[in-house]
């Protein structure tokens, strides 16, 4: 037998998010972060609630990268922003 309603707040998965968004204002601008809500972190941006993108909104969302583990995700969004890894974003993302 399946398991019916939702999981326990324990069971629950969750996900961990390295985003890249780019600006609907000026195309040259972009930003790459972190979060574990992904929906509502792009609101955020799109409010002008985030100091740093505030000035170049709306934002479009990229890509998306989803993790099972936090760790993970950080040192990815860390590996994503600089050297080799902000090569290969450049190539294949923007």
């Amino acid at each position: 037998m399946g398991v019916v309603g939702p999981f326990p707040q324990t069971l629950k998965p969750i996900m961990y998010y390295v985003y890249l968004i780019r600006s609907l204002k000026d195309a040259s601008k972009t930003y790459i972060g972190y979060t574990a809500g992904l929906k509502q972190r792009l609101k955020t941006h799109n409010s002008g609630s985030s100091i740093h993108t505030k000035q170049f909104r709306p934002w479009k969302l990229v890509v998306y990268v989803a993790f099972d583990e936090e760790e993970k995700a950080l040192v990815f969004e860390k590996y994503i922003k600089v050297g080799a890894g902000y090569a290969f974003a450049k190539k294949r993302f923007w």
